[in-house]
């Protein structure tokens, strides 16, 4: 159990780093100019309205692919840092396939330019590359906790 608990606080913390990415990249003028919160908020019919999209995609990035991690980590080879990256790749995947089209941006967002793929796809690499880091120093610092802390016997 304490294992979807770490999960979705190393999908918050790579959620926020993702986040502030986002944010930097916007702010600087970087290409492809794809705003993921008005996307979220388009497909949840609230269009304009940022804080529906933000909220959105902290569920997401938090809750669902932090849990789904946790599911799923056990199964893909490699360091924990690895296993998200790879991990991340389904969910750009999932991305690509199935939110883009219904946000009216096609298969892999190409309507928006073939910038956003790639772009996407880097962003998720960040988002699993720390969900993996934060995930495994969770577990580390679980382990060495309970290990000081045990009843000698």
């Amino acid at each position: 159990m304490q294992r979807y608990g770490r999960s979705i606080t190393a999908g918050f913390v790579a959620t926020v780093v993702l986040s502030i990415v986002m944010v930097a990249k916007s702010a600087v003028g970087m290409l492809p100019a794809l705003n993921v919160p008005a996307l979220l908020s388009s497909i949840l019919d609230a269009p304009g309205v940022p804080a529906v999209g933000w909220i959105a995609h902290f569920i997401i990035g938090a809750v669902i692919w932090g849990l789904l991690f946790a599911v799923f980590s056990r199964y893909i080879r490699g360091s924990y840092w690895l296993k998200g990256v790879k991990f991340a790749t389904g969910a750009w995947l999932m991305m690509m396939l199935f939110i883009m089209p219904v946000a009216g941006a096609g298969y892999f967002g190409m309507a928006l330019g073939i910038a956003v793929p790639v772009a996407t796809l880097i962003l998720h690499w960040i988002y699993g590359f720390v969900l993996g880091l934060t995930y495994t120093l969770e577990r580390r610092t679980a382990i060495y906790r309970r290990r000081r802390y045990a009843p000698e016997g």
